[in-house]
Order: structure tokens, then C-alpha cells, then sequence
């Protein structure tokens, strides 16, 4: 079996991962408290299952590494996806969608029942996959959640994604590399409205900047260090790349540690200001 678990603090998109999972054929479960999941994967047959785990069943929670580790020593294959957004952005959510926090019946404020569930899942956000949906729409969300789970899962996934440090950092690197040292391509009219992914700021980079060289360092670093978290049993790792609005530098970037890693890693590029 295939057994994917799914967990993340309240309003982060669990709904929305969980309905792209049904979506891909998995038998789906939500809000099932820890200590029954192994009587539940021992009583079906579907080859996927997918079960959603979270705050609302906080006394149960601490037992969820150990049930992964069981399972995997049953033979499944177990994946474990944590889905993280910051403060800011729940705090707007919640205030949109008029719906009370799980915690606030605790006779919590959102800022205390959003500080609480960090607290609470706090050890689940370190034995799996993590997604910062902060800045995701519910599609690009959904084809995350399918490039993490529903492709080819037999090596080890290279998420590599750039970003803008002016939307802010994402919460699931890594490892996080800063690339807004070489010179910027938005300061030429001619490039501004273009992307590191377009052939005039690729040659601008590789001809008036030492983008080259520091492709080439971060590429030795990975290449020494990645095989350590292989080691590890780690099923993905993330690096990103980040320059000022997350266009031309840290796509450009991306793209060249993606071409030099795919054959050795399942690489997923990203980039998740280029949208915007």
C-alpha cells in the first residue's frame, strides 16, 4: 500500500491536498485521530490511502512518527505531507471565511489558538514533505501535492524553487541560497517584462554576470551534501533560490541546478513569484 499522511496546521489547505489525493484514486479519510490509522490500513485493500491528521485530535498526535515507522516496517510505503502557511496569511483566511479556529473554543484569540497548533504539531513538521502554501492558489497547490505523491516516487525528489524575498522566504526550505549578489536584470527596460527562463536574460546573465559561478558552487555543495539526506530515508528536500521579486535571478538559477541534478534525482522545478 501506498500510505499517505497528511497533517498541517488549521487553514493551510488540508481540504484541498486531501480532495486532489481523491482526485488520484487514493480512499480517503479525514480527521482520523493517530491510534486508529493501523486498524485502518489493515482493514482495506486499495493499493492508496490517504489520511488527514491534525489539531483536532491533539491527544493522539505524539504517537504519529511511530505509527509511520511501524507501517513502513509492514511493508507500505508511507509519505508523510505537512502543509505550513504563515501567521499572516491565516490570520486572513480565517477573517474571510468568517470560520472559527479548531482551537478558539478554548476560549483562545486566533493568534493564540494559531500559536497553540504550531505547538501542538511542531514534531510532524520534521518527519515528512513540507509545503508552504502561503502564496499558493488551490491549483498550484493540487499540483504539488501530485508532483510530490502521484509521479514516480523511487528516488529521492529535488524540489528546487525560486522565489522573491519581497513575498517573503518560504517556510519549506531546506537549504536557502540567496542569489540577489549578481546584477539585475529588471534594471534593463528591455528585460524587465521577461524571466530567467527567457533566452535575452539568460544571455544577460551568463554574459555580463558570474551567475555561472555561482550556479557551479551551489551545485558542488548539493552534490556533496545530497547523498547524506538519501542516506537519511528523506523522500524529498527543497532548495530555494531567492532574489528580489522572484523573476529573473533565482528563476534563471533554479533552472540550471534543475538541468544539472534530473538525471541523478526526481527534480520538481518551481517558481513561485513568476505568476505574480
Amino acid at each position: 500500500m501506498h500510505l499517505v499522511l497528511l497533517s498541517g496546521v488549521s487553514g493551510s489547505g488540508k481540504s484541498v491536498a486531501l480532495k486532489a489525493l481523491e482526485d488520484a484514486g487514493f480512499f480517503c479519510v479525514d480527521n482520523l485521530p493517530a491510534e486508529m490509522i493501523p486498524a485502518l490500513v489493515a482493514s482495506r485493500r486499495e493499493p492508496k490511502v490517504a489520511i488527514s491528521a491534525d489539531a483536532r485530535s491533539p491527544e493522539t498526535l505524539g504517537s504519529l512518527p511511530r505509527i509511520v515507522e511501524d507501517e513502513r516496517a509492514r511493508g507500505h510505503e508511507v509519505s508523510v505531507i505537512f502543509l505550513d502557511t504563515n501567521d499572516e496569511s491565516l490570520v486572513r483566511r480565517f477573517s474571510e471565511s468568517r470560520r472559527p479556529h479548531p482551537l478558539s473554543k478554548e476560549g483562545l484569540s486566533i493568534g493564540e489558538a494559531i500559536a497553540e497548533e504550531r505547538r501542538l504539531l511542531a514534531g510532524l513538521a520534521e518527519i515528512g514533505s513540507r509545503i508552504d502554501t502561503s502564496a499558493l492558489t488551490p491549483s498550484q497547490l493540487r499540483q504539488w501535492i501530485h508532483d510530490l505523491v502521484v509521479t514516480d516516487r523511487t528516488r529521492l525528489s529535488l524540489v528546487v524553487q525560486s522565489f522573491g524575498y519581497k513575498a517573503g522566504v518560504p517556510l519549506d526550505a531546506d537549504f536557502l541560497f540567496d542569489v540577489r549578489c549578481l546584477p539585475n536584470p529588471y534594471y534593463d527596460p528591455q528585460l524587465r517584462k521577461l524571466s530567467g527562463q527567457d533566452a535575452p536574460v539568460i544571455e544577460f546573465l551568463e554574459r555580463e554576470t558570474e551567475a555561472g559561478l555561482l550556479v557551479e558552487e551551489i551545485e558542488r555543495f548539493l552534490q556533496r551534501w545530497l547523498p547524506k539526506f538519501v542516506l537519511d530515508q528523506r523522500t524529498s528536500l527543497t532548495v530555494a533560490i531567492g532574489c528580489t521579486g522572484g523573476r529573473h535571478r533565482s528563476v534563471y538559477v533554479a533552472g540550471q541546478l534543475a538541468e544539472r541534478f534530473a538525471a541523478d534525482y526526481r527534480v520538481i522545478v518551481r517558481h513561485r513569484d513568476l505568476a505574480k
